[in-house]
């Protein structure tokens, strides 16, 4: 066979959705709602067969020339080099005819419209959109048949032609069997936030496709898609190493410290030191040379800074030498698809070796329409395992002491390690405490020990041998009625 020369969208992402972009000489079904982006998809085609040297045209029957200009001024683009026509589509006055208009109108706009076809000779082709084409048809074989005129004269001139089309209202179309691909937009408007749009390739005949649905934007200069991650892509064997958390306490209790491209999670009530334990590993993997990414999503960045110095970190100054960059994130701005996409970008081309995220209460609670958010957590932290990449994510539990079966989403079966800070109240304090509640890599510490933060620094004390209750949050003190347990260690099945 001979090779097939594929015709790219110009649209960051979709190409990707596609494969190589859409076969050549072949016609397409773009379908959505108004406002999903149709029209905009529709000229960065063009615009992208333009740069690449190819005659392009523009059918409009729904948008004039002067609105299309409009919209091309809207993301800044310079319309030179596509060659825009708008046919208007009157129907014959049926008083004064004795024939349907679909018997007279409609060839005659079929014909019309192949007539400026054949002056211009393109190899790219928008037809936007169909919804007046298919007014004037008395049927739908009528109007499939109109369509099946256009086609073959289209594959004959080995054009590429997009069509554009509003999904009917009751009866379903009936281009999918005609079409070789279609590509569907979706628009939904969440309880808070700004719309969420997604985009599905429904068919692509004869190609290997991205399947599922993927989130794009619509911003200044056009459609952004970003394509849903995918870990089984990236599978690799990789050797792995133990990462010192920068406490010899710590890494005692992980077994000889985190286990490089493992994901872990710290986990526990507001105030018990999750942020700035996990700051403390941030700055020591960039102490070892490794860049880290900080996505902050509950608090800013200043504030986090502040509390950095507090301790003794120096977390701004690592960020001043670039080897830590800290994002601030508005959950409700960001799509799932977005964020990975991002983090995808960092990992592969700006080095980043360890990513911190805090925390996911506050993504997850921005998102309530996500109900597969844990699904999406799996396959990303998977993707960042076979990158060698070490996740660090922090969780809110929610209650002051004790875990509550009301989480927003489980992530502990995600996690290779899980780190478990609880507050306790004895002689009239608060005090905070420590426990490696998982980790599947290696043997560990089951001992808990009190977490102390202060202008030092964070110090992790002996095991709490003389309290028994301390994950009630009310412990009670034993004395020297026990004595220390022979075994601190145990293998984790996960």
């Amino acid at each position: 066979m001979p090779p097939i020369d594929y015709a790219a969208t110009g649209i960051p992402g979709l190409d990707h959705v596609l494969g190589s972009g859409l076969p050549g000489g072949q016609m397409y079904l773009v379908r959505g709602a108004s406002g999903t982006g149709k029209t905009t998809l529709s000229l960065q085609f063009l615009l992208e067969g333009a740069r690449q040297g190819e005659t392009v045209l523009y059918l409009g029957t729904s948008e004039t020339e002067p609105e299309i200009r409009r919209i091309a001024a809207s993301h800044q683009w310079s319309l030179d080099g596509v060659t825009l026509h708008y046919h208007q589509i009157r129907q014959a006055d049926e008083e004064q005819t004795m024939l349907h208009p679909a018997e007279m109108e409609l060839p005659q706009t079929i014909d019309a419209m192949l007539a400026v076809v054949e002056e211009v000779c393109p190899s790219r082709v928008v037809i936007d959109s169909l919804a007046e084409i298919r007014v004037l048809a008395r049927d739908e074989l009528w109007y499939r048949r109109q369509l099946m005129q256009l086609k073959q004269h289209f594959s004959d001139d080995h054009c590429t032609v997009l069509l554009v089309e509003i999904p009917p209202a009751t009866t379903p179309s009936t281009l999918d069997t005609i079409v070789s691909g279609v590509v569907e937009l979706h628009q939904t408007a969440p309880a808070f936030g700004p719309d969420r749009r997604r985009l599905r390739v429904a068919k692509l005949r004869g190609e290997d496709f991205f399947t599922g649905y993927h989130d794009y934007r619509i911003r200044r200069g056009g459609l952004e898609v970003f394509p849903r991650l995918r870990a089984a892509d990236y599978r690799r064997q990789m050797a792995v190493r133990r990462l010192s958390t920068g406490l010899a306490e710590m890494d005692t209790m992980l077994g000889g410290g985190l286990v490089e491209a493992t994901s872990n999670l710290l986990l526990g009530p507001s105030g018990a030191g999750k942020s700035v334990l996990a700051t403390q590993l941030a700055v020591a993997a960039a102490e070892r040379g490794e860049g880290v990414l900080i996505y902050v999503f509950d608090e800013r960045v200043h504030t986090l800074f502040l509390r950095a110095a507090g301790v003794g970190l120096p977390l701004e100054e690592q960020v001043a030498a670039g080897r830590i960059e800290v994002r601030q994130i508005d959950p409700a701005e960001l799509t799932s698809g977005e964020l990975s996409c991002a983090v995808k970008e960092a990992v592969e081309n700006e080095g980043v070796r360890m990513l911190v995220m805090d925390s996911l209460n506050g993504y997850a609670n921005a998102m309530p329409e996500e109900r597969l958010l844990g699904v999406y957590l799996h396959e990303l932290t998977s993707y960042l395992g076979q990158q060698g990449v070490t996740p660090v994510f922090t969780m809110t539990q929610h209650g002051l002491l004790a875990e509550r079966p009301d989480q927003p989403f489980d992530l502990s079966y995600i996690a290779d390690t899980v780190v478990l800070l609880r507050l306790f109240e004895y002689a009239g304090q608060v005090h905070k405490a420590a426990s490696v509640y998982k980790h599947r890599a290696s043997a560990h510490e089951t001992a808990i020990r009190e977490l102390s933060i202060g202008p030092g620094g964070l110090r992790i004390g002996a095991p709490l041998r003389r309290f028994q209750g301390v994950l009630s949050g009310s412990p009670v003190f034993l004395g020297n009625s026990l004595a220390p347990s022979p075994v601190d260690t145990t293998a984790d099945d996960g």
